[in-house]
């Protein structure tokens, strides 16, 4: 293997005007020989550095070069006159960045954006037949004032979409033979229990009813079995007592029924009075006969079965040939917790039939609210359970009872109810006419309760 001094390799190096080195290896054994004493000689270690200067001068690029100069420094004991450069690691090309758009600034609104609130509106193609309650002096009756029932063309109290032109109204019962009536509704009635025409009389009077109900339940043959002719007197003293509009009902019997409501329709000739009821089970065609011959008005009454009520009032338009604007439906009448969601259902299907053009069903309906009173849980003074909560005082409770069971039919679309608590009418009457817009006062009307701003 050649050997070369330092001094010929950095001579070769001039030679070649060689001025740096970059990338280069250098391979061999380096040897330096220093004259002297076993000690050191401080001129020689002057010189030594001054050559690995140099040598640092020409090589300083050079990665492994400075190392070999870095490690002679080291075994020598002299300072190094330079540090090797640290290795750069290997460095992985950067992955591109995502070009994002320019986001531009967002500026906060100064107020909200304006909007009001329109409620849906819904055309229905068909309409619920105006049926006319009574008769005054100009149509040849005796009563103060007419009551009309339907005319909607839209569902109960949506009168931001169709007017309501009538109001649902409110008939409170009257019996010819003193019932047997809940504590909290016959404390009412003491005082006229024994009279028709008075007990009549208070409940237009005193309880703001805007017709009166007659039941004529002494006729049935397993009570006093009246005969009609005679029973049909009390209608006439009604009649005289109060100056609005009746309706008559029998005692429910469907054999002797026919009977009675047949001589009542005589008896008030002239005065466009309601019997009630025609009922699929009885003599049906003799009672709309007697109602087309004095001119009344037909209950068409079904036990909640709407396509039982089809067929009924289809009997009564083509059989019988009763005329559309005498008509009005029972669908009957389920209270709070003995089946009022089935009879909500079927009355709203019935409305909403009606509506969409069905002529079966286009009529006002009519609901016997005093079944309320038949639910235990209007009357009885505490639960027959142990284990059960307290139900409440009677006195309110049964009057609530009957409240809710109108009120939530009255959403499915009842025209007329029948009633007895004094307060439960109250109540359904404010409620009514707030609903529909005729109460005033306050911020805003009531009857623009949905499009209220607040």
């Amino acid at each position: 293997m050649a050997k070369y001094k330092l001094e010929d390799l950095l001579e070769l190096l001039k030679n070649y005007n060689v001025e740096r080195l970059e990338d280069v290896k250098i391979e061999g054994d380096l040897e330096i020989e220093i004259e002297g004493s076993s000690g050191v000689d401080l001129s020689s270690l002057t010189a030594l550095y001054t050559l690995l200067n140099e040598f640092r001068n020409f090589f300083y690029h050079t990665n492994m070069a400075l190392n070999y100069l870095q490690r002679i420094s080291t075994m020598l004991g002299v300072p190094a006159p330079f540090q090797p450069a640290p290795m750069a690691p290997a460095v992985a090309p950067a992955a591109p960045q995502p070009v994002v758009p320019a986001v531009p600034e967002l500026k906060l609104p100064e107020k909200l954006i304006e909007a009001k609130f329109e409620p849906p509106k819904v055309e229905y193609p068909g309409y619920i037949e105006e049926v006319v309650l009574g008769a005054t002096k100009a149509d040849g009756g005796t009563r103060d004032y007419v009551v009309k029932l339907g005319g909607e063309r839209s569902l109960a109290f949506y009168i931001f979409d169709k007017p309501q032109p009538n109001l649902p109204k409110i008939a409170i019962d009257v019996f010819d033979r003193p019932p047997s009536l809940a504590k909290a509704v016959k404390v009412h009635y003491e005082d006229v229990v024994g009279s028709p025409p008075e007990w009549a009389k208070k409940c237009v009077k005193k309880f703001g009813a805007d017709m009166v109900t007659i039941h004529l339940v002494s006729t049935d043959p397993l009570l006093e079995n009246t005969p009609a002719s005679e029973a049909v007197k009390v209608v006439e003293d009604v009649l005289q007592a109060v100056k609005c509009p009746i309706i008559i009902g029998g005692s429910g019997n469907k054999d002797k029924d026919p009977e009675v409501l047949e001589k009542a329709a005589e008896v008030c000739e002239g005065e466009r009075v309601m019997l009630a009821s025609a009922t699929l089970d009885m003599d049906w065609e003799r009672i709309c006969n007697a109602a087309k011959k004095y001119g009344h008005v037909v209950l068409s009454w079904t036990q909640m079965d709407i396509n039982n009520q089809k067929t009924l009032n289809r009997y009564l338009l083509k059989r019988a040939q009763i005329p559309r604007n005498s008509i009005v439906m029972d669908p009957t009448t389920a209270a709070l917790g003995y089946g009022l969601d089935y009879a909500f259902t079927n009355m709203e299907r019935i409305r909403i039939s009606g509506l969409k053009g069905d002529t079966d069903l286009n009529f006002p309906i009519s609901s016997g609210t005093t079944n309320a009173w038949g639910a235990r849980e209007a009357w009885m003074t505490e639960s027959p359970l142990d284990v059960d909560t307290p139900w409440g005082p009677r006195e309110l409770r049964g009057p609530i009872w009957e409240i809710i069971t109108g009120l939530t039919l009255s959403l499915a679309g009842v025209d007329v109810f029948m009633m007895m608590h004094p307060l439960a009418v109250a109540v359904l009457k404010e409620i009514f006419n707030t609903l529909g817009g005729k109460t005033k006062g306050g911020v805003a009307d009531a009857g623009k309760w949905i499009t209220a701003e607040v």
